[in-house]
């Protein structure tokens, strides 16, 4: 088992650090599936109907529809409580832990489709597998910023546009599969469980393999510390520890940024295709068309803001967010008055892009508060704020909208008060981002009480 310690994966000279991005990609696309998982909702409700839900019997959309959110929940709440553990055991141990239990978590689900039990399908995908999502999301970031200190908001953001992408390969997997599998008594969601958790389970694995940390002290050729200080007011000169850091007001200030920002769009991208329809009266097979193309600029615009963090700072970046983004949803209800799906489809983009953007430039933005050290544990706890947003988004999005629907507000209309109500969150989350300071000296860490790697 010393082939999973954090020394077996320091690198020997002359390993590429270009190879260390795959890795967490190939990590990173098969997690992401879990933005994918929608493709399983109507297949799960017909279990025992098949062709049809068999009404008393067959589970509801609303029952699997916690499923999901138990995993994204799981997802947030074990990155927290085990980032010690993954900083202090190395990516290649997280990353072979994250394999386990994420596709040990489809064998469970597989289980409990064939058995028709909801709890174990909750149990597997939801609790095992979240806790998998949440080792394999964050067990890259640190490793990944060490390799590109010059660049690490381009770092960051190659390996979690993997996760914003895993739908484009995941959702069609899934499909494809339960179709091959599907038969007179069974909807092939157990077929498609198990192969998916075999595929899954060789890329993940690859992806261990072939991953290293860099030696102490290595450095990209050429490059200088003080290049990106002078550029960024807010770059750490020592670490932080995970302890001390979330006793911060900068840990606080971001929570509150990253918050504010995933509530903001995760509300859109649930609801994108039936909002499509309501305010333009397009074909659910539009809205489904739309929804897609929302998550190709979810995923493009993880790399392209990350990216241009590493030129502008993390602070301007998320300033754009937020105040572009305030800007668009209260032009949304603009493009319905007009009827113009083409502005309509634009700002969505871009908002979405934003969205996106926010969760790969956090890992940077924690990096240059707090150092390298424990970024990867800090940022598990950061990322709590998603798990929060995650139940505030939809629901603001779901009840508001509904509730002014039964009220005889047209459907048209029915999502004005929330679009206003999501550009009074992000400037919540402008004022948070603007608080952001350098950390004080007196919580960092003296340069010999940091463990070598």
């Amino acid at each position: 088992m010393s082939w999973l310690s954090r020394n077996a994966t320091v690198a020997s000279p002359g390993f590429s650090r270009w190879l260390v991005p795959p890795a967490a990609i190939a990590v990173h696309m098969c997690i992401g599936e879990v933005y994918g998982f929608s493709v399983f909702n109507v297949p799960l409700t017909r279990t025992l109907g098949i062709t049809q839900s068999i009404k008393g019997t067959d589970w509801t959309i609303p029952q699997v529809g916690w499923i999901y959110s138990i995993a994204l929940f799981m997802l947030g709440m074990s990155a927290a409580v085990l980032g010690k553990w993954v900083e202090r055991s190395g990516p290649r141990k997280a990353m072979i832990a994250s394999a386990a239990c994420f596709c040990g978590g489809l064998l469970i689900s597989a289980a409990g489709v064939a058995l028709h039990q909801l709890w174990l399908i909750e149990l597997g995908y939801g609790v095992v597998g979240g806790i998998g999502l949440g080792l394999g999301y964050i067990a890259p970031v640190s490793t990944l910023m060490k390799w590109f200190p010059d660049r690490p908001g381009m770092a960051t953001g190659m390996a979690i546009m993997g996760f914003g992408g895993g739908a484009l390969i995941g959702s069609p997997l899934g499909v494809q599969l339960m179709d091959h599998f599907k038969s007179a008594s069974s909807t092939g969601v157990t077929g498609a469980f198990l192969t998916m958790a075999a595929l899954y389970l060789v890329s993940m694995i690859f992806g261990a393999w072939i991953v290293r940390v860099p030696p102490e002290g290595w450095r990209p050729a050429g490059w200088q510390p003080s290049t990106a200080v002078s550029r960024r007011h807010t770059a750490a000169a020592a670490d932080v520890g995970v302890d001390q850091a979330w006793k911060t007001p900068q840990f606080w200030c971001l929570w509150v940024v990253l918050c504010m920002n995933v509530s903001a769009g995760i509300g859109i991208l649930g609801q994108a295709s039936l909002m499509c329809q309501d305010l333009f009266g397009v074909s659910a097979a539009v809205g489904g068309g739309f929804a897609g193309l929302l998550s190709l600029f979810n995923m493009g615009g993880r790399f392209a803001w990350s990216s241009l963090s590493d030129l502008t700072g993390r602070r301007a970046v998320y300033c754009v967010f937020f105040l572009l983004g305030a800007v668009l949803y209260c032009l949304i209800p603009t493009t319905q008055r007009t009827g113009s799906q083409a502005l309509f489809v634009t700002v969505t983009a871009i908002i979405i892009s934003m969205y996106g953007g926010g969760f790969a430039t956090i890992p940077a933005y924690l990096r240059d508060l707090f150092g390298t050290h424990q970024v990867g544990a800090i940022h598990g706890r950061l990322i709590t704020a998603w798990s929060v947003a995650a139940l505030v988004g939809p629901a603001l999005v779901n009840y508001l909208s509904t509730a002014q629907k039964e009220a005889g507000v047209p459907k048209g209309q029915a999502y004005n008060v929330t679009l206003y109500l999501m550009a009074v969150l992000l400037m919540v989350g402008l004022v948070a981002n603007l608080l952001v300071r350098a950390v004080d000296p007196r919580h960092r860490l003296a340069r010999d009480t940091r463990p070598t790697a």
